[in-house]
């Protein structure tokens, strides 16, 4: 498993946009991390989402004995959306806030996120569609501005 996310990352290593791979999307940034987290936080905040909480997983993995060097997941949402949600479909919860994981590679940076149009076959509950639909088209965008961001 440690070793699944630079494979990966190989197939969309050359790639200039977000690549859905079924139930993810990931991005390569060739920025250093610093510059990269603070840039998804940018895109993040842009796209009218609020930054909830940055979670550090380094510290679990590197105890685990997986050697890296920063790895966070950023949580994110709009509020009112999130609150409405969860009220209405609970079986929501586990997946909300949106979440994007950051990982330094070297000189790179590695940013995936759940594809929410996943959820949609998870669900199958027709008036959620338009909601996952948009939070596809706007993770990707997220994604793809701190990619292009360099």
């Amino acid at each position: 498993m440690k070793h699944l996310l630079p494979i990966l990352c190989l197939f969309f290593s050359i790639n200039s946009h977000a690549v859905v791979t079924g139930e993810m999307i990931m991005v390569r940034s060739s920025e250093a991390f610093p510059e990269t987290m603070a840039n998804l936080q940018a895109a993040i905040s842009s796209k009218g989402y609020t930054l909830s909480r940055v979670q550090r997983v380094d510290v679990g993995l590197n105890a685990k004995g997986y050697k890296t060097d920063k790895y966070r997941v950023v949580f994110f949402g709009k509020g009112e959306q999130i609150q409405q949600l969860a009220s209405q479909y609970p079986q929501l919860i586990p997946y909300l806030p949106l979440k994007i994981a950051i990982y330094a590679e070297g000189e790179n940076t590695i940013l995936t996120s759940a594809n929410p149009a996943v959820f949609m076959d998870m669900f199958n509950t027709p008036a959620l569609k338009p909601t996952f639909d948009l939070w596809l088209k706007d993770i990707t965008e997220i994604l793809n501005t701190v990619q292009n961001s360099n």
